[in-house]
């Protein structure tokens, strides 16, 4: 079968990209042209999400802060153009309502470039994905000095050059934030009740306004975990939230990645009149993820492909390593979700095997090892 990876869906104004397993640098951001000068927006639009960057014509020559008014937690790269040298480093996490120095210092540089990805917890990344300078990344935190020429387990990943305003704290700072424009305090209730819905609590719609649905969920979540109240208000309570999202869980499906590599998932539901199939979740080594299942399908279905470093199929003895089943169902290399199971490929999809997921208990654990 041909290599498989999630993909995003840009804005009509921009051509198409795919976050995918056969491209190096799958997590690139994809951004619009400036268009004005002093203060100018990218924007990215996807189903839920849009990046946003706002910066001025400045010159950075303070610390330099990124900062979070999205709903997800998500990693940033940073790229420093100095007199035809080019490094880049990362990754800087950056919680919901929160910001990160990514530069320390007087900083001279004929340009500063920017790349962001969304943790794996939340599936196919969901952050579009631009920039015009392809450099270097490597999957786990990084230094690069020559980032233009990539070596073995580095990949390239679209850079977008940015230009971040002075604070009033005389620092310059560059922002991450969705369509809708959250403030801090919206974006890290919207980030809380994401990962709620994640972990399989009802705090929808993702809104970022405070209610007693969201209540209910947050107060459920914390009593299985069994955690204080007031962990809510603690600096660390998203990579709390984030730890739980990654563990089994006795209720819905749980996937579990036992392996040394990356794992690339797709789930799909038959609700009695049609089967969807959805994908691609990527799930890192050693954690878990809870694919986002709705309403009360009938039968289940998963399957999962181990991918190196760069996004190919591992093989064992000349075997792909994937873990799946019988059931032939419709995918293709980049994200995808379509509930016509018919003639795959005439579609521009790939027959791929699934395997039926007994839910009978209320919850399953899938671990993927290497056999």
């Amino acid at each position: 079968m041909p290599e498989l990876g999630p993909g995003i869906h840009a804005s009509p104004h921009i051509r198409s990209s795919v976050d995918g397993r056969d491209k190096p640098g799958h997590d690139e951001l994809r951004a619009r042209r400036p268009r004005r000068s002093i203060l100018t927006r990218f924007l990215m639009t996807l189903p839920t999400a849009v990046v946003s960057f706002f910066f001025s014509s400045a010159p950075a020559f303070a610390d330099l802060k990124i900062c979070n008014r999205m709903s997800y937690v998500v990693e940033a790269a940073i790229g420093i153009d100095d007199k035809a040298a080019t490094a880049t480093r990362g990754w800087f996490r950056i919680d919901p309502a929160t910001c990160r120095v990514v530069v320390q210092g007087t900083l001279t540089a004929d340009r500063i470039l920017l790349n962001a990805r969304a943790l794996g917890v939340y599936g196919a990344s969901p952050i579009p994905q631009n920039g015009s300078d392809m450099l270097c990344v490597a999957q786990d935190n990084f230094v690069i000095a020559a980032a233009r020429q990539c070596r073995t387990g580095q990949t390239q990943a679209a850079f977008t050059q940015i230009t971040p305003t002075r604070g009033d704290d005389g620092n310059f700072v560059a922002y991450l934030a969705e369509d809708s424009e959250y403030d801090d305090e919206q974006a890290r209730l919207a980030g809380i009740q994401r990962l709620l819905v994640i972990a399989g609590y009802d705090a929808a719609p993702i809104d970022g306004v405070d209610g007693p649905k969201t209540q209910g969920a947050l107060a459920a979540f914390l009593k299985s975990r069994g955690l204080p109240s007031d962990i809510v208000s603690s600096p660390n309570f998203f990579k709390t939230m984030v730890d739980a999202v990654q563990t089994p869980s006795a209720s819905g499906l749980t996937w579990c990645n036992d392996t040394t590599h990356k794992v690339m998932a797709a789930i799909a539901t038959d609700d009695g009149k049609s089967v969807t199939s959805r994908g691609w979740y990527r799930i890192d080594p050693k954690t878990c993820l809870h694919p986002d299942v709705t309403g009360q399908p009938k039968q289940i279905f998963s399957f999962a492909e181990a991918v190196d470093s760069d996004n190919r199929t591992v093989k064992l003895k000349d075997k792909p390593l994937n873990w799946g089943g019988d059931k032939q169902l419709c995918t293709r290399e980049t994200k995808f979700e379509t509930n016509q199971q018919a003639d795959c490929g005439a579609r521009g999809f790939a027959a791929t095997g699934f395997g039926a997921v007994d839910m009978s208990s209320g919850g399953k654990t899938l671990r993927f090892a290497i056999p």
